[in-house]
């Protein structure tokens, strides 16, 4: 009796594990929607740009160093210095050769991705802005002899891919020539 007792007990039980077998059973498989924070992509969106600064004027420009190898002398306008609720630092640049001649060109640096563009460059007749020279956002170049770019994002304009204060610091930094490296401690 004892016997038929257990046949009995062991049959229900497989019943009851048959009966269960339709539960979903666990995994390794990851189907969650899970993900981490800064594996997010943001919907980002670049702060529109309607109007250009006035053109740089000499005592606005505020030097700063890009590579020993160079001859090309580098600069920001300080009036044009602005930083952007999408975190796009733009600035006005002036590049000027050993024979004096100037490129000047409006960018933006944007410092969570670690990418430039051109708004405009100076016109061929010097007197105001050509737009139609206007780029989408590209990687910054670190290995290019004038990569000023790089220095820009690397010295001044950004640490952990967020602009490194508003514009009244970066310019502060930029005319005391406090970059990165030097702020360290």
């Amino acid at each position: 009796m004892k016997a038929f007792a257990l046949v009995v007990a062991c049959v229900a039980t497989g019943a009851l594990l048959a009966g269960c077998s339709s539960t979903p059973k666990p995994t390794n498989k990851d189907d969650s929607a899970f993900t981490y924070l800064l594996d997010r992509k943001p919907n980002w969106t670049e702060d529109k740009v309607d109007t250009l600064p006035s053109l740089p004027l000499a005592g606005n420009l505020i030097p700063f160093d890009v590579s020993g190898n160079t001859p090309l002398k580098f600069a920001v306008d300080a009036k044009s210095l602005s930083v952007g609720n999408d975190g796009v630092v733009r600035y006005t640049v002036v590049v000027t050769s050993p024979s004096g001649a100037h490129n000047v060109n409006y960018e933006g640096i944007r410092c969570d991705t670690y990418e430039w563009r051109q708004y405009a460059a100076l016109n061929a007749d010097h007197d105001g802005w050509d737009n139609t020279v206007a780029t989408a956002f590209v990687r910054i170049e670190d290995s290019t002899l004038n990569g000023y770019q790089a220095s820009l994002y690397q010295d001044y304009f950004c640490a952990n891919k967020i602009p490194t204060g508003p514009a009244k610091q970066i310019l502060d930094n930029l005319r005391m020539h406090r970059t990165a490296a030097s702020q360290l401690h």
